[in-house]
Order: C-alpha cells, then structure tokens, then sequence
C-alpha cells in the first residue's frame, strides 16, 4: 500500500479492500490473486475476502472498510498520483456512502496528491458524488474500466460526473471497442491482461482506440501488450512507449 510498479500511478491507497465480479474484465481480477495470498500470509485486511473456485482465487462479495488506512496519504511529504482501491472498487454497492465521504475528506485535506478513482459502478459513482454534497475537487481523477463494447455505456455514465479529469481504463481490452464516445473523457489508458489465463489484445482493438484518442483529443497511454509474461511483451506500440497523460485546465 504505497509505492506500485502500476505504469500510470506512483502509489496505491487500499481504504477499502474485496469485490465482487460483475462483467467479463473481471474474471482474471489480478487483485483476486493477492488478496488470496496477502491472506495466506495472515493479513488480517484480507481474510474471507476470497475463495478457491476451480482451483482459482474469487471474490466472496465480503469487504473490509480499513479506517486506519484513511490517514496513510496524509504522511506522504512529496506529492504523488495514488490510484485509490487497487484493491476493490469505492463505488461498490456495499461501500457506504458515509465511507466515500470520508475517503473525500482526506483527499481534500491533501491536494498536493493527485487521485485517481477507478471503477466499474460509474453509475453509482455519479449518483453518490451528485446526489450528497461530496465536492469536485481539482486533484481527483475519475475514470471507469471499459474491457468491450458491451460495456461502453459506462463513459456515458462517467460523463455524467462532476470532475476535473475523467479517463477510460480499457484494461484488460478483451474486445473491439470502436464504437467508443470518448467526448469528455481526458484521457485513455489501454492494457492487455496479464498472467497465467490472459486473454489476447489484437492490435487492431488499440488501433482503434488510438484513432479515437486522435479524433476527441483524449491523452493516450499505452499500458501494455499483456499475456501469460507481460515482461517479454512489453508496452510498445508503433515502436515506442506512449506516456501521455491530461491536461489540467483549472
């Protein structure tokens, strides 16, 4: 729960931990595998979290709301972008609303970071942050995760939250998503998943993808090719690495 080897993040902030599997990108959940083995180490954050199905780590829908966490990014001196629940979702239903409240406050407390919340309820997102007085606040990023086109409805979901960046994570891009809207969306992260049962990225589904960055003038940052060795694949596309990142306008 700090530094993170997460290309496009420098810290990870786990306030809440568990989740439940809702859509196609989450079946190989990499955070199901660690959560199993944090707690095959008795940490305690991440006990009943998960359960072996077909030999396999899933989520068992239980959550645990980490209170003493919520100060950790407070005793960070030197600014730092922190993706926030890296191991859950902020937005799960289960999460109280009174709990994103307070995740909120701390962010606002600290503005010298910069957030970014990533989820896969951008509905919930937008009617929790709309609906109970939690502030737009200019160093939060909001973004949700779209893996195919059967989900795209979710950035017209994120569009409808209040932000100073929203951005698309199509990680892990399991499908064509060329019918993609990314108005509004500042910025577009695209990965192919990784480890032992990824499933491919066609190039063609980043292509896309780039092209639509290009015509909305969304930020584009290529995350990786993915696969059962994603070291051995690396992250270059059209033979470099692209790093990009939004642009704040206060």
């Amino acid at each position: 729960m700090a530094d993170t080897s997460i290309e496009w993040t420098d810290a990870t902030w786990n306030p809440v931990a568990g989740c439940t599997i809702i859509t196609a990108g989450c079946t190989n959940c990499y955070a199901m595998r660690m959560a199993a083995r944090l707690e095959a180490m008795g940490v305690e954050k991440y006990s009943g979290l998960t359960r072996k199905s077909g030999g396999r780590a899933k989520w068992t829908g239980q959550l645990t709301l980490d209170h003493q966490a919520l100060t950790i990014p407070e005793a960070w001196k030197k600014p730092r972008r922190v993706f926030v629940n890296s191991m859950s979702d902020l937005f799960h239903e289960d999460v109280p609303v009174e709990f994103v409240g307070l995740v909120w406050d701390v962010m606002a407390r600290t503005q010298r970071h910069t957030y970014q919340v990533l989820t896969k309820r951008p509905e919930r997102m937008a009617s929790v942050l709309r609906d109970n007085g939690i502030p737009r606040l200019p160093n939060v990023w909001v973004g949700t995760s779209v893996e195919d086109a059967r989900v795209l409805r979710r950035l017209d979901a994120l569009r409808n939250v209040p932000a100073a960046i929203r951005f698309v994570s199509f990680e892990p891009l399991i499908g064509s998503v060329a019918g993609a809207k990314l108005k509004g969306i500042d910025w577009a992260i695209v990965g192919g998943e990784s480890g032992p049962l990824a499933r491919p990225m066609e190039s063609r589904w980043v292509d896309e993808i780039h092209d639509l960055c290009r015509t909305y003038g969304t930020a584009f940052f290529f995350k990786q090719w993915g696969g059962v060795n994603k070291k051995a694949t690396g992250r270059h596309y059209r033979d470099r690495t692209w790093d990009e990142l939004p642009h704040l306008s206060m």
